[in-house]
């Protein structure tokens, strides 16, 4: 299982130009050389514990991945009752880090850098994290409540909370991309399997061979279950998650708007029908993306390296 899963990572290496071009953008206090004096064991430090984590549990790279979406909308919140998982890795990844270089690395800097090392062992594109991020002095819960998108807001919505961070259209579908690993639990989607509209028992644009078979998954339970986000291919981190939009095979609302909503359709479908059709550029643009998503949090003089990623200090 280790060689194998270090291979097909290694398989998928991808450096873009438009990747190394952001390296030189305006925030000039995030580069990836941040900590090569003050703490050098970082990236094996980070390295070791998310491929061990995911050794034991594949689905730990889509968790680190949210993990670190969270912490770039709202400076490192505390997460909403079952909303993110991963926080004891990051927890052991902060502790062999203080015993070797104390009160240096960031928390904000240890879930980007663990993130990407989620995606690359997943089978996702290898793009250089930019570091020198602080983390916030409090949990921002009134944020983590009304900044992130949810998934059951249209596509519009989604756009303009993209938009006060400086995220575009493009990588408003080039992020949801990320739903090509990791699970959802039926709370985030059982509306559309039942009383859906007036109209409409189960929502006309999901598969009716999925939605049976949700249907069956859900029935009965508390809310917790949980399938996954790309039904084609869940532990792998490919562009199955926008092939399965063609098909109607979006597990979350916000995801199969991207192609069928009317707003979706005017904004964000000739984006999914590209990378439905071609990885690489997917691969590319995601890690644009995420370096440029990464840019959002606090740097130079704001914030303070917490001691304890759970707890300001």
């Amino acid at each position: 299982m280790e060689h194998s899963l270090y291979y097909y990572c290694r398989s998928w290496l991808l450096v873009c130009s438009s990747v190394l071009a952001l390296c030189l953008g305006s925030r000039g206090q995030l580069t990836p050389g941040f900590y090569r004096s003050t703490c050098p064991q970082l990236y094996y430090t980070v390295q070791r514990h998310v491929f061990d984590a995911m050794r034991a549990e594949m689905r730990m790279g889509a968790s680190l991945l949210r993990l670190h979406f969270h912490d770039c909308f709202v400076n490192f919140a505390l997460p909403n009752r079952n909303s993110v998982r991963g926080f004891e890795v990051i927890d052991a990844i902060k502790a062999d880090l203080e015993s070797v270089c104390p009160e240096v690395v960031s928390c904000a800097d240890i879930v980007a850098l663990a993130a990407s090392y989620g995606v690359l062992f997943s089978g996702g594109p290898y793009y250089d994290v930019l570091l020198g991020r602080r983390d916030g002095l409090v949990a921002n819960q009134s944020g983590a409540n009304s900044g992130l998108p949810s998934p059951f807001e249209p596509i519009d919505s989604i756009i303009h909370k993209f938009a006060a961070v400086d995220l575009n259209t493009t990588d408003v579908v080039v992020l949801s991309g990320a739903h090509t690993i990791g699970r959802a639990r039926c709370a985030l989607f059982s509306n559309r399997l039942s009383n859906f509209s007036a109209t409409e028992s189960v929502d006309p644009t999901l598969d009716a061979g999925l939605a049976e078979s949700l249907q069956s998954l859900c029935a009965g339970g508390d809310g917790n279950q949980t399938s996954a986000l790309d039904v084609s291919t869940p532990n792998a981190f490919d562009n199955a998650y926008y092939k399965n939009l063609l098909l109607e095979k979006g597990l979350l609302s916000s995801d199969q708007g991207l192609f069928s909503s009317p707003e979706g359709v005017a904004r964000t479908k000739a984006l999914v029908e590209t990378y439905s059709q071609d990885s690489e550029h997917f691969f590319c643009h995601f890690a644009s993306s995420m370096i440029k998503m990464g840019n959002i949090p606090l740097t130079a003089s704001d914030g303070e390296i917490r001691k304890n990623c759970r707890v300001a200090n």
